[in-house]
């Protein structure tokens, strides 16, 4: 950290969460596996945001399913004054966490790009796919973001015959 900030605002953003902030000490945290976190942020003010979402499509808790997450982050960014010809994002997770199942981290990924694309937000770096975990660092006001991969591996489902 620079002088100016030298003690971080660490936020933890847990599943069907989101915050925003434009403070330059925040750090948004997650730990993503299938899930996605998407970041998005306007560079001109200082503005930026973080979801963490479960599944594509929509359900009955609806900040765990992607089309609200998203819809809810851009339009939360756009309330507090951010410009959508502006906007820039990074996407994260979608990870493959138990092989022999639907791969729902593939889904979420796919959502999320293709969400993006139709709404004209850049994708502007992040990291999707994989077979690991990811834990995620992103500082809304700047754009930055930093991943460590888990050294967790995939998990396989064994079939049993009875």
């Amino acid at each position: 950290m620079n002088s100016l900030h030298p003690h971080p605002r660490k936020i933890h953003i847990v599943q069907g969460e989101q915050r925003l902030d434009d403070d330059p000490r925040t750090v948004f945290t997650t730990i993503l596996g299938s899930c996605i976190a998407a970041c998005i942020w306007d560079p001109q003010i200082g503005l930026g945001g973080m979801n963490h979402f479960l599944l594509p499509g929509e359900g009955a808790e609806p900040m765990r399913f992607g089309i609200h997450a998203m819809e809810h982050l851009v339009n939360a960014l756009l309330r507090r004054g951010a410009a959508p010809e502006r906007l820039q994002a990074k996407l994260f997770g979608g990870a493959r966490m138990i092989r022999g199942l639907t791969d729902i981290g593939e889904l979420n990924a796919q959502f999320a790009t293709r969400f993006l694309a139709e709404i004209g937000i850049p994708l502007a770096g992040g990291s999707l796919g994989g077979s690991q975990g990811r834990r995620l660092q992103f500082w809304p006001a700047t754009g930055r973001a930093r991943q460590a991969l888990l050294a967790r591996p995939i998990l396989r489902v064994k079939e049993f015959q009875t």
